[in-house]
């Protein structure tokens, strides 16, 4: 997505910011002593350890109470569901939980 938005505009991007909830993931991205434990590691993580290297990503730990992506990926109680869905910004509309199909 970087490389196409400075395709079309041809400007100078801030480094992508990444909210992770695994600190060991982090650790292991951010440091390069782990690199002989790590060998078996797929090469995607081995791209974005490079990205974090040449800052063009940065990594932010967020606890996982926090993580909004979960609303996608997860079974959710409904208490934690609507604390997401407010955060990311969606409204609770009654129409399309009352209308029929």
């Amino acid at each position: 997505m970087r490389k196409v938005l400075v395709g079309l505009f041809g400007s100078h991007l801030d480094p992508t910011v990444i909210h992770c909830d695994n600190q060991s993931c982090i650790k292991l991205l951010v440091n390069l002593v782990f690199h002989d434990i790590s060998k078996h590691i797929d090469i995607q993580y081995h791209h974005i350890r490079d990205c974090v290297q040449q800052k063009i990503m940065l990594l932010q730990y967020i606890a996982t109470e926090d993580q909004d992506a979960d609303i996608l990926t997860k079974a959710l109680t409904r208490s934690k569901f609507e604390y997401h869905r407010d955060r990311i910004g969606v409204k609770y509309n009654p129409y399309l939980v009352e209308r029929e199909c």
